[in-house]
């Protein structure tokens, strides 16, 4: 193997994110959020890297090469493969990586919620959003289960149990 930096990092800081170093580049970036294995792709092929090399065999100018590919990530890709197509305040085309999609994310719930739309209102309660069944599903966190006859019979409330008197 040829090792330009003569060590190997078992880890690697991207994006403020620790990527393992003993995988493939391509497979490796996918730790950060926002980042799939085919935006990986595309990233290490624009930055011209060797995606059969392990993360952690990168030498100091490569790792350069791929933060600048990954700042530029959203220019490069097609507009079908970013993550924020038409944003709600600007109405842009953004692609959204590391922290900064989960505080968007975040965003976009508050907004539903302070608007009181339905899926807000969904949200807030805990109940599923997307037009699920919930009859039978999405039980967790309340009460399970049927009570039998012959158990409440027993505890004296139920219909079976009480016998009439005059």
């Amino acid at each position: 193997m040829d090792k330009s930096n003569g060590e190997f990092r078992h880890i690697v800081r991207i994006l403020d994110t620790d990527l393992e170093g003993k995988r493939l580049v391509p497979y490796s970036l996918c730790g950060i959020k926002g980042i799939g294995r085919r935006v990986a792709q595309t990233i290490v092929a624009t930055a011209g890297i060797d995606p059969r090399k392990k993360m952690g065999e990168l030498s100091d100018d490569e790792i350069e090469r791929l933060k600048v590919a990954i700042s530029g990530a959203e220019k490069r890709l097609p507009w079908w493969m970013l993550n924020r197509r038409r944003d709600l305040l600007t109405g842009e085309d953004k692609h959204i990586m590391g922290s900064d999609l989960m505080l968007k994310f975040r965003d976009d719930l508050n907004l539903l919620r302070k608007i009181r739309s339905y899926r807000g209102i969904r949200h807030e309660r805990g109940l599923k959003v997307r037009g699920q069944r919930t009859r039978s599903t999405g039980r967790k966190g309340m009460v399970v289960g049927v009570i039998r006859k012959k158990t409440l019979a027993r505890a004296g409330g139920g219909k079976g149990g009480a016998s009439k008197t005059k």
